[in-house]
């Protein structure tokens, strides 16, 4: 079985910074992805879908130190639904994507041209970046 979630898109915040009991950081941010097509009457709409990212450990770290609200991001994880109950008793449910892959499309700041390969941990240049060839596209 595959649970996997690849998302493109622009950060609705800057990432919120926590710790667990035992001292582990996490990170969680809302993540913004559009679509964009015309109607029957050739009108351009536009809807666009907000993902909770949900970061641990190294990743939680970089995140948490380099992204920022507007920057464009490449996740890849898993699709995760919680649930808890509320103050008034009520179950209430969540779903959100565990990251274990982020990669920046767009720095932080425009004199920097490098993206962010948070997985293996170092910096990579956009322009050292090989083209996907087309048919490897997953979409």
């Amino acid at each position: 079985m595959i649970n996997k979630a690849i998302l493109v898109g622009r950060l609705g915040k800057d990432p919120e910074v926590r710790y667990t009991p035992d001292g582990a950081m996490v990170t969680s941010f809302s993540l913004a992805t559009d679509e964009q097509w015309k109607d029957k009457s050739g009108e351009k709409v536009q809807k666009t879908e907000w993902h909770n990212i949900v970061t641990f450990g190294k990743l939680a770290e970089i995140c948490g130190n380099y992204l920022a609200k507007g920057l464009l991001v490449y996740i890849e994880g898993r699709i995760r639904t919680r649930s808890w109950e509320g103050k008034d008793g009520v179950k209430r449910y969540t779903t959100e994507i565990i990251a274990s892959d982020m990669k920046m499309l767009s720095p932080k700041g425009a004199d920097r041209g490098e993206a962010r390969n948070a997985s293996e941990g170092h910096f990579t240049p956009f322009n050292d970046s090989p083209p996907l060839p087309e048919d490897d596209v997953p979409f």
